[in-house]
């Protein structure tokens, strides 16, 4: 494989996942290690991703990012964030992770409702900061904190969540497939988000499409736990057929 095409598919995991590790590019790639980080030096150089410990995250997954940066997929992640807008009712508690489509959702709230959001994410927090109603309110879970995600981890996270009961959680979605369910990258992560869906009489799953059918190391939970499962497809798109046929609800 050539070193542009590798490039290529890097820089499509990354975008996609926000966050991948070294060795599973080595797998998709079927080259050494070594050839990998090389790879990650070289777009870390033309400013294309942030090369990290042991793997990569996307430039826009980082709180000081610019915000007038290119969002991957951003119509299709924009279309998701307004049907999870409609999801929501004044008064609810919001229990709501990072990732950028979660991000978009915060940027186009109406400037009228009355929300209690929590989140243990640091890019989150600011963005509802400078977004949500002067009648909302923000809550940040501490915790320690993941360098790679900006999620609040750890004990001291989960006591706090199974303090809460939310009305509706919008989880951030990296991996998805009917089988597996919704996994994560990280165990610490995927502890984290366990802990939200406990804590919340509803589980949203927003996701672009190219996410579906995917899977990685460790399970947050099953399918059959989602109530809504939001892509930029229609519901009757036949892609999503399968997850229709499993009962889930599509919006």
């Amino acid at each position: 494989m050539k070193k542009k095409e590798r490039h290529e598919i890097i820089l499509n995991e990354v975008h996609l996942h926000n966050r991948v590790l070294l060795s599973d590019l080595t797998n998709i790639l079927n080259v050494s290690m070594d050839t990998v980080r090389r790879d990650l030096v070289e777009l870390d150089k033309e400013k294309q991703l942030k090369k990290v410990h042991g793997g990569a995250v996307s430039n826009g997954f980082n709180i000081h990012s610019d915000q007038n940066r290119e969002i991957y997929e951003y119509e299709n992640k924009s279309v998701i964030a307004k049907k999870g807008i409609s999801l929501l009712n004044h008064g609810d508690v919001v229990l709501i992770t990072g990732g950028s489509t979660n991000l978009e959702l915060a940027k186009l709230l109406p400037k009228k409702m009355n929300l209690t959001f929590f989140t243990p994410s640091l890019p989150m927090a600011v963005e509802l900061l400078n977004n949500s109603s002067m009648l909302s309110e923000v809550h940040l879970i501490g915790g320690k904190l993941s360098k790679g995600s900006q999620l609040a981890t750890g004990g001291s996270s989960i006591n706090t969540l199974a303090e809460i009961t939310a009305d509706i959680c919008f989880l951030g979605t990296g991996y998805m497939d009917l089988e597996k369910g919704i996994t994560e990258i990280d165990w610490e992560i995927a502890q984290m988000k366990k802990a939200m869906v406990n804590s919340s009489k509803k589980i949203v799953s927003l996701s672009i499409s190219k996410k579906l059918n995917t899977i990685n190391r460790y399970k947050i939970c099953d399918l059959t736990q989602v109530d809504t499962m939001v892509t930029e497809l229609d519901p009757s798109d036949k892609s999503l057929e399968k997850y229709q046929k499993a009962g889930l609800k599509l919006l």
